[in-house]
């Protein structure tokens, strides 16, 4: 009996110890550190690039590819920094290194503007100094880890989810977490776009760098504070992990016949799953999952004695599923081309009046503000106030299609080059005329203003093509396959940026052959910035057809899909019903002509 109780009282404890961890105490915390975080590595990119050419004497092409290779790094690494959470460091640690790291990478940018020697001495003369390669190591270094600090950071949600997935109850709290997580992260790039941007912009670097790096303390302290009370789930195999496996069994099994279609037990799957057999999509991989011998092959636990000879058919069809989706995920690019022109719509905004009223001066840096304006925006208006009046003109529910939602995307990244270009080539035109040819910084009587459409073309753009995105992929793939529905996007944006790199360093070599003024050129007002917007636009159309292509051939979603049969299933109850009152009436029609 007292072993009873003890034993009941011991079960009592690990209860009580399990219910302190986790819960809606540690979300404040893990949000905070997330929106901090934002706050201040966001704050830190849109006036970089003036940084990179004022203090550091880079040309406007050398800096703005450094820009263009930073931002790739920082979309990319959050897909890195889930692959090693889930597999190695689990996320708490992930998180953890990541917001040590990011401190780190800040202060170390501070210095530079501390520390005279970090950075090139001040012109004295016409011919200013470079920066050295030392010089430029130790800004790149504050660079690189404050990207590689963000892809750790980026687990947050993820984590956030992991503390209340403990009970079912905890269903409304993760969604209001999903909710404010959301808001949060649209509060914290916001003020970064003005409040940072102003800060750097009338306190000085030195004052602008500064406060980040609080910020960045203040967001990794937060973390740890509670460290205690945070559920801490333990690494496991991602599906990245899994995608290796079957490739390398592909290979390893490539000589294997496939079996016949009659036969049964001859795929490998996972316990009660409703897949005997692989598609004959991308038959290749299916040699992945064929059982060579069940003695030698299987466990006894039912799993493959070896994971990288042998994987399961569900391993094969989550491959098989991404595959599918490369070409339709490629036509998404040129929109994160789009939004990573920042840096040179930075230098037109310098040289244009932008005064809102005489006493009121928009920094240059914060027009990237009404991007995110017109992605909410637009998302709910589209939301709230289009679908609803469609589906009341119509009378029935209406629904864009994830596909089109994503090619609407694209209609609106190439208004916006087609904008940012008849824009540039009137503020090119003014300059011209009002003789500042060869003075980039002086401030034309143009507003700042006519810069607002593209931004909201932009925005605009964004909105549809990543909500589309987010939703077709949700849609296509299996929910084990989240993570990586997740990550796509970041991972286009990534490609985006060098992509743009690439164009721009193309469009340079090209255009200054023969000692023309390059394009790109440092002097905004002598290079043609309108042509290579014409360029992006010409491409961008190009892609529109190049995704034509892809959703043409990709087929019907799987949505699409689900409503056709929906309207099939609605049909057909409709026919049968007409039938029945036909035979009714029929039958009454007898009677009355035949009555007994």
């Amino acid at each position: 009996m007292e072993k009873e109780m003890e034993a009941a009282s011991v079960h009592g404890e690990m209860i009580t110890h399990q219910r302190r961890k986790g819960g809606f105490i540690t979300m404040p915390f893990i949000i905070a550190n997330e929106a901090l975080a934002k706050v201040a590595s966001v704050g830190l990119y849109p006036n970089m690039i003036l940084y990179l050419i004022g203090d550091y004497r880079l040309r406007i092409l050398k800096a703005t590819k450094i820009m263009f290779l930073w931002f790739a790094v920082t979309n990319f690494s959050p897909v890195v920094g889930a692959f090693v959470a889930d597999s190695y460091l689990g996320r708490f640690v992930a998180i953890g290194l990541g917001s040590f790291l990011s401190f780190l990478g800040m202060g170390l940018m501070w210095s530079t503007t501390m520390s005279p020697q970090a950075r090139p001495p001040p012109c004295r003369t016409e011919k200013c100094r470079s920066a050295t390669t030392p010089q430029m190591a130790i800004l790149l270094s504050s660079f690189a880890l404050i990207s590689i600090g963000g892809g750790g950071i980026s687990c947050s949600l993820a984590f956030g989810a992991d503390q209340l997935n403990q009970k079912n109850t905890n269903q409304r709290v993760l969604e209001s977490f999903i909710s404010w997580y959301i808001v949060s992260q649209t509060i914290a790039v916001i003020f970064s776009l003005t409040g940072i941007v102003y800060i750097q912009d009338h306190f000085g670097w030195k004052v602008g760098f500064g406060v980040p790096a609080a910020l960045m303390f203040f967001s990794t302290f937060l973390f740890f504070l509670i460290s205690p009370r945070y559920v801490k789930q333990k690494p496991h195999n991602s599906l990245l992990t899994g995608f290796a496996q079957v490739i390398v069994a592909a290979y390893k099994n490539r000589k294997l016949s496939f079996p016949p279609k009659d036969t049964t037990g001859m795929y490998h799957h996972k316990k009660d799953s409703t897949l005997v057999a692989p598609t004959d999509k991308l038959r290749f991989l299916n040699k992945a999952c064929i059982i060579k011998d069940k003695e030698q092959d299987i466990a006894s636990d039912g799993s493959a004695s070896n994971k990288w000879s042998l994987c399961t058919i569900e391993q094969v069809e989550e491959l098989k599923a991404i595959i599918k989706v490369i070409p339709l995920w490629s036509t998404s690019i040129m929109v994160s081309v789009s939004t990573s022109q920042t840096s040179f719509w930075l230098l037109q905004a310098k040289t244009m009046d932008r005064h809102v009223t005489s006493n009121i001066q928009i920094p240059a840096g914060s027009f990237g503000v009404f991007i995110m304006v017109a992605v909410c925006v637009t998302a709910g208006v589209y939301d709230r106030v289009i679908l609803p009046l469609a589906s009341k003109v119509r009378g029935k529910p209406v629904n864009v299609s994830a596909k089109k939602r994503i090619g609407i995307g694209l209609f609106f990244s190439f208004l916006d080059f087609v904008v940012s270009a008849i824009v540039e080539s009137i503020r090119r035109k003014k300059a011209i005329r009002e003789g500042y040819v060869d003075n980039p910084q002086a401030v034309l009587d143009m507003s700042a203003m006519w810069l607002i459409p593209h931004n909201i073309l932009c925005g605009m753009g964004e909105a549809f093509n990543a909500i589309g995105q987010s939703e077709f992929y949700y849609s296509e793939f299996p929910s084990s396959m989240s993570s990586i529905a997740a990550s796509l996007f970041s991972l286009g944006s990534a490609v985006g940026n060098l992509v743009a790199s690439l164009i721009v360093s193309i469009v340079d070599s090209i255009t200054s052959k023969g000692g023309k003024e390059s394009w790109v050129s440092d002097n905004i007002n002598k290079g043609h910035y309108d042509k290579y917007y014409w360029l992006l636009a010409i491409m961008s159309g190009v892609n529109i057809l190049y995704y034509l292509v892809c959703s043409w051939a990709y087929g019907p979603s799987a949505q699409a899909t689900l409503e056709k049969e929906e309207r099939l299933a609605e049909r057909g109850n409709r026919i049968h019903h007409d039938q029945q009152e036909e035979a009714m009436q029929g039958s009454n029609v007898g009677h009355m002509l035949n009555p007994q």
